[in-house]
């Protein structure tokens, strides 16, 4: 009898052992494009705790410190049951996605293995589940289309990325499927882990497959014709089909999108701080295109465009991020310091200590230069085996602009290789045909806003560069880095210019405006905080004439005669501030209140019909009617609940 309860007692532990060994599903298994979701779903956690994770995991025989991302388990409301579930949109990196459970103690926290903001990251001791692979359908056609211009009339450069290197099209034509007989031919081309400078880049917590990324022209275009296109191969599929509308040389007039510093958001916690603000960024510019309906225009992002930072699957989130906008119309960059800073950069000078870094992440300039192409040819060498950082220098015409880009992060000094460039095409402008000047680059010649240690740059920025944007009549000078829009006056060497219609002695000066507005989400208060009183103050000085901490993106509006920007806010899609240039240099202010006290209202494109097509986002976390508390409830609630009842602090470094 005693047997028989022995026997009775080990088995009824040993079947209620069973019973409760967690489960976790995912659901479906094969999803059809990026921005597809998942429904992750687990049971049977015993004496759940809030410090319980759920790591992704891509590929999926990825070191369980590996993760690309988490989430805690806290984040689902029944999550306390022991069982729960959320739902996950998921960006195709080329391989399947695994998912696991970890049970993490607070005793664990290593203080060593945090993110960028210095918050402990989870710990992988106690694995208690892990899901099955889930993967994207074979067939679907390249993802991450984006287009350029390429300086030469009648093209279009059209990027994408694919699993492999076969071989790839683009085919067009004037009528969606009505493709012209001939047919781009896509080079393929890819970098290596052995290209990255360092860590994170080159280890395998940052590294990840880049894929194949194609580059085609497509050639022949008649000017401002709508094209319909589709980018693969008959063997391994195509693409839904897409649309463009090319240059316009006759055209008199131009739109244009500007920015810096957007990069990208995810829909999880990571090493690398992320940027929800870009959403909305990418929300209101694409409801703008579509307002201008079949008028060319482009946009231009002035450096810190994903900010990867070596974590190099979020350039795949950024890619995703802004298809929707970048395979409409083209997509130029220059380039910034956390696509390129690292100690071991060739041009260092000593002057130049405190202000390159490591804000590169060990990626030296390498996806940048490989997954975009801009007009030109300037290239800089790496001093590794890594091919030449290219995208850094270069111009050309839209409509009645001449647009010029720099490169902040390479040397710019008379003598250089880049000083020759810029000197020669700001020479060579032929203002009958384009009568304004813009002038790009990442860090700015002027602002009120960053710290001391961009100092050296400016300085030199301003000895060597003014002087040619003075002598050459820029119009319009536009920077990012810093993470605000601040609009100066007509500036040379400090001193404001004159400005309005009734100034009678006037001289044609550039306006130089800060755009690093974008979406990366901190830098410094101009104004001093309760809270914060070891933080930096910056007073605004009157050449200073508005400065703003929200978010957004500028919008460029040029006739022959006039040439408008206004910056639009994100948080309601409006205008809060313009400035208007005459074609003959003159500045006029901007700043007259009207239509009701709203700034720039003359200036608006029209919203009332604009709509935001479903496949923007494709089941991504965007919810239009409630994006900000969905967004940031969705990315960062976890963390801030389980700092809140820790008692950890959300550290935010400086960071440009």
């Amino acid at each position: 009898m005693d047997m028989i309860l022995v026997f009775s007692f080990l088995l009824f532990t040993l079947i209620s052992q069973i019973q409760s060994e967690p489960t976790l599903t995912s659901n479906p298994r094969t999803l059809s494009k990026s921005g597809d979701s998942v429904l992750i779903k687990w049971s049977g956690i015993d004496s759940p705790s809030k410090l319980d994770w759920l790591g992704l995991y891509s590929p999926p025989d990825s070191a369980h410190d590996n993760f690309i991302g988490y989430k805690f388990l806290s984040s689902s409301p029944t999550w306390e049951s022991g069982s729960g579930s959320f739902s996950l949109p998921l960006t195709s990196l080329r391989s399947n996605y695994t998912f696991r459970i970890f049970r993490w103690t607070e005793s664990e926290v290593d203080p060593g293995f945090h993110d960028q903001d210095h918050n402990p990251l989870p710990g992988t001791k106690h694995l208690l589940a892990e899901s099955e692979a889930v993967g994207f359908e074979s067939g679907r056609g390249p993802e991450q289309i984006h287009l350029s211009l390429t300086g030469r009339d009648g093209e279009m450069r059209v990027m994408f990325v694919a699993e492999d290197p076969e071989e790839r099209y683009v085919r067009y034509g004037e009528k969606e499927g009505r493709w012209r007989s001939d047919v781009a031919v896509a080079r393929a081309g890819r970098y290596e882990r052995e290209d990255m400078c360092h860590a994170p880049a080159n280890h395998s917590v940052g590294w990840r497959d880049p894929g194949w990324i194609f580059d085609a022209v497509v050639s022949g275009l008649k000017d401002g014709v709508k094209y319909y296109y589709q980018v693969g191969s008959e063997s391994k599929g195509w693409s839904s089909t897409r649309s463009f509308v090319s240059p316009d040389r006759r055209s008199d007039k131009l739109v244009a999108f500007l920015f810096g510093d957007m990069g990208a958001p995810t829909p999880y916690l990571t090493f690398s701080r992320t940027q929800d603000e870009s959403i909305s960024t990418v929300k209101w510019i694409l409801r703008d295109i579509e307002a201008l309906g079949d008028e060319p225009t482009f946009v231009s992002h002035i450096g810190d465009i994903s900010y990867a930072r070596g974590y190099l699957w979020l350039w795949d989130e950024f890619f995703h991020l802004i298809e929707p906008v970048a395979s409409k119309v083209p997509y130029h960059v220059c380039i910034g310091n956390h696509e390129y800073d690292w100690p071991t950069q060739p041009w260092k000078p000593d002057w130049a200590k405190s202000v390159y870094g490591t804000d590169g992440g060990g990626e030296c300039g390498v996806p940048y230069s490989v997954r975009f192409n801009m007009p030109g040819s300037s290239s800089e060498p790496t001093g590794t085996r890594a091919p030449a950082t290219r995208n850094l220098y270069y111009s050309f015409d839209m409509g009645p602009v001449h647009f010029v880009y720099m490169s902040t992060e390479t040397n710019f000094l008379p003598g250089s290789n880049q000083y020759n460039f810029l000197k020669h095409d700001l020479e060579s402008v032929d203002r009958r045909k384009t009568p304004f000047l813009v002038f790009q680059g990442h860090r700015p010649m002027y602002t009120t806003g960053v710290d001391i240690k961009d100092a050296p740059l400016r300085e030199r920025m301003i000895e060597h560069l003014e002087p040619l944007l003075v002598k050459n009549n820029v119009n319009l000078a536009l920077w990012g880095h810093v993470h605000r829009y601040e609009r100066f006056c007509p500036l040379k060497n400090f001193t404001c210019g004159s400005m309005g219609p009734k100034e009678e002695d006037w001289e044609a000066l550039p306006v130089h405006v800060v755009i690093g507005m974008g979406g990366q989400d901190w830098q410094p208060k101009w104004e001093p905080r309760p809270d914060h009183p070891d933080d930096p103050v910056f007073p605004q000085p009157k050449r200073s004439l508005y400065r703003t901490g929200e978010f957004g993106y500028t919008r460029l509006v040029a006739t022959r005669k006039k040439l408008t920007l206004s910056f639009v806010g994100n948080h309601d899609g409006e205008v809060h501030d313009t400035v208007e240039i005459l074609a003959c240099g003159r500045v006029l202010n901007g700043n007259n209140d009207d239509d009701n006290g709203k700034v720039g209202a003359i200036h608006k494109i029209d919203a009332t019909h604009y709509s935001l097509p479903h496949y923007v986002w494709g089941g991504s976390i965007l919810v239009l009617g409630g994006f900000i508390g969905y967004v940031l409830g969705f990315v960062s609630h976890a963390r801030r609940q389980v700092a809140r009842e820790r008692g950890w602090t959300l550290v935010k470094t400086q960071e440009t």
